[in-house]
Order: structure tokens, then sequence, then C-alpha cells
């Protein structure tokens, strides 16, 4: 009973419909630990009960099957948006106040908007941006909630889609290895060149 309670990815849009919401958007972010690049941020609105193989937390989810299931959210969803916010941007406002600005810039985009958000984490605000529309936060909602677990999709495959582009502008920094995150490797090449434009300078302290 327990695992069956683990899978059911559709127990908490359940009970929120039950209360009367209609449209509910999951939100996630991904790239907040990195030391490069944008943090990117997905909103999702599922038909209810809409089946896809392999959706769960994106971080759980093969590369192959993430980007199948990219096209397959974005062709099926009621809804989808995807935002970022640059390095420069998370510099001046820091990562917390980012994820938040980015996630709510997501659910604002939706078309039909959406009533109600199940964002992942137990972050709702930094101390100057915030999620405006009601909402719920769930710990580990990437794994409880097929509308977050979409947006987690949505949201790791496009950053990671970025910093591939992002690797052919700064072939130097091999952001195709480690997407920005904070590898060995990526320490090695920030000290053999430096930061690049799109380095978050507020997280380079140790240099």
């Amino acid at each position: 009973m327990k695992e069956q309670e683990k899978t059911d990815l559709w127990a908490l849009e359940r009970r929120l419909w039950r209360e009367g919401r209609k449209l509910v958007c999951g939100a996630d972010e991904a790239g907040a630990g990195p030391l490069a690049g944008a943090v990117y941020a997905a909103a999702v609105i599922l038909p209810p009960e809409l089946e896809l193989p392999w959706l769960n937390d994106s971080k759980k989810v093969t590369p192959k099957r993430r980007d199948i299931l990219f096209d397959q959210i974005k062709e099926r969803a009621v809804a989808w948006a995807v935002a970022r916010v640059e390095a420069e941007e998370i510099d001046r406002i820091d990562i917390l106040n980012a994820r938040m600005k980015a996630m709510d810039l997501a659910i604002r985009q939706l078309s039909p908007a959406a009533d109600f958000a199940l964002i992942d984490g137990n972050r709702d605000h930094g101390s100057q941006c915030a999620i405006a529309l009601d909402h719920e936060t769930v710990v580990g909602g990437d794994g409880k909630s097929a509308s977050i677990a979409a947006a987690s999709i949505l949201a790791k495959v496009s950053r990671d889609r970025y910093m591939e582009e992002m690797a052919k502008a700064y072939p130097q920094y091999e952001f195709e290895r480690h997407k920005g995150y904070p590898t060995k490797r990526h320490y090695e090449l920030l000290r053999q060149y430096g930061p690049c434009p799109i380095h978050r300078r507020s997280f380079l302290k140790k240099l």
C-alpha cells in the first residue's frame, strides 16, 4: 500500500479538484546550484489523470526519456510555460529571489491561466520576489505530483539545452559536460580561464 501511495502522482491534484480548483499547475525550477548560467523554471497544467510513461522527478529520469517527455508534455499539456532569470540578475537579487521570480514568471505566462499552483520545495518567497498565485508548497513535489514532475522535466531539459548552446559560445569551460555545476573540472577551468559573462560572480567567492 505504501509503495502505491508513493507512485500515485495525482493525489494532490485530485484533492484540489475536489476543493473546487479547476486548473491546477505544477511549478519547479532547475539550475539553482550551478556556478554559471541562468536559473530556469517551468509551470505546467496537465489534463486530469494524463498517463505519461516515465513521468517522475527529472533527476530520476534518463536524459533520453527526459527528451521524449519534454515533447509529450508540450504536446499534451493544457498549458505550459518556461521562464529564466539570467546570471547577472541572480547576482543582483540572490538565487532564492531568482528562483521565486522564475517560477512566478512561468506561472503568469500560462494560457489558460492556472487558478492554483503546486510549488516544489518549501519556499514560496524571497526578500523581493514571491509566488503571487494561490499555492501550496510541496517538499519533494517532483516525486509526488504529476504537474510538478512535468514542470521539472521542462525546466531541466530547457536549461540543459541552453547550457549546450553556451558550450558553443564558451567552449573552454566544457559546459556540455557539467552544465555549469560546481564540479572539480569546472573549478579547474575557472582557475585557468577566469569567469566568462555567464558565470554567477556571487557564486565564485572561493576563487
